[in-house]
């Protein structure tokens, strides 16, 4: 229980901060032609997630970019004991509200589409309950602050017909 309430804080914070912002005036952080490099930990109902993936400006407020994500959870499911192991694999595409809203590019509010393949291993044979290996379609919406021209935290949540919830973690400008 915790660790539920100081995430909440960290998300209520970083979410205070990302409207207050919305008055200033700048670019989007990512430029075209830019690479940038994210990492962290996620939250959802099958276990907790890790994942990595990219983002590379194609136009000065939209960023196209691929994501690995890996999660290990168990179930039990009619008195036995399942371990369920899932890759995602997802191809995205961003819209930056920044130039839009306004907003200082030390923050970065963005929205848009997913496309992923999600593997689904389980321990035994005989499980009969969901996780076979699909295709999933979402949307996500997020946002980063950034501490210099370089580093920043990250924030999102999605939704899609394999997996929803969200994730928390680090962004590096190349």
């Amino acid at each position: 229980m915790n660790l539920i309430k100081v995430t909440m804080k960290i998300i209520s914070l970083f979410m205070l901060l990302l409207l207050t912002s919305v008055f200033g005036y700048s670019q989007a952080p990512i430029s075209k032609g830019q690479l940038q490099i994210n990492a962290g930990l996620g939250f959802s109902g099958w276990g907790v997630p890790i994942y990595g993936g990219v983002d590379y400006g194609v136009h000065p407020d939209i960023t196209i970019g691929g994501e690995l994500s890996f999660r290990r959870y168990n179930e039990s499911y009619f008195r036995h004991d399942y371990k369920h192991n899932i890759i995602g694999i997802v191809a995205k595409g961003n819209y930056h509200f920044n130039s839009l809203l306004k907003i200082p590019n030390n923050f970065d509010l963005y929205g848009g589409a997913n496309l992923g393949f999600y593997i689904w291993n389980t321990s035994d044979s005989d499980y009969n309950g969901s996780g076979a290996s699909e295709l999933g379609l979402g949307i996500q919406i997020g946002g980063r602050y950034y501490f210099n021209d370089k580093i920043g935290i990250n924030l999102e949540f999605g939704g899609a017909s394999t997996v929803s919830g969200g994730k928390i973690g680090v962004s590096f400008i190349l």
